[in-house]
């Protein structure tokens, strides 16, 4: 990467969820990210609280399926990350594709892998202020 693609790069979060460490799919969704050219800044094993998965999906506390998200997401570690590269927000959700995954199209890892639509995965940052908030959420400093 050049001095001036560094510059314009931007970081994104990544969080393998249980389902995809249970059906070791780890290694395939690393390997996708880094043949589209993202650069791994931060990769580390979690467990996740029911605290933080509550500040993760704010925005979904309170909804009907709340509790199975929930459920879902602290039964397992995860693996949250941190991939930089131009583009990289728009990049990663095109390859994760759409969230439910019997509607994500072939070719997307939630198209190639995914049953369902509460167990899809894959989380990744939809915006610039989401992927600061959930780096800072899950990593702190985030160096």
């Amino acid at each position: 990467m050049t001095q001036n693609e560094r510059e314009v790069a931007e970081k994104t979060f990544v969080m393998l969820k249980p389902d995809a460490l249970e059906r070791g799919l780890v290694g395939e969704i690393v390997a996708r990210l880094e043949r589209k050219g993202l650069k791994l800044e931060r990769l580390e094993t979690k467990r996740l609280s029911k605290e933080l998965i509550a500040r993760h999906y704010a925005h979904l506390v309170g909804r009907d399926f709340y509790g199975e998200l929930e459920s879902y997401a602290t039964r397992g570690d995860v693996i949250a990350s941190i991939w930089r590269g131009p583009g990289a927000i728009a990049i990663v959700r095109k390859l994760v594709g759409a969230t439910d995954g019997a509607e994500a199209e072939p070719g997307t890892i939630r198209g190639d892998f995914a049953l369902g639509g509460t167990e899809n995965l894959v989380h990744a940052s939809d915006s610039p202020e989401a992927a600061r908030r959930e780096i800072a959420l899950f990593f702190g400093d985030a160096r």
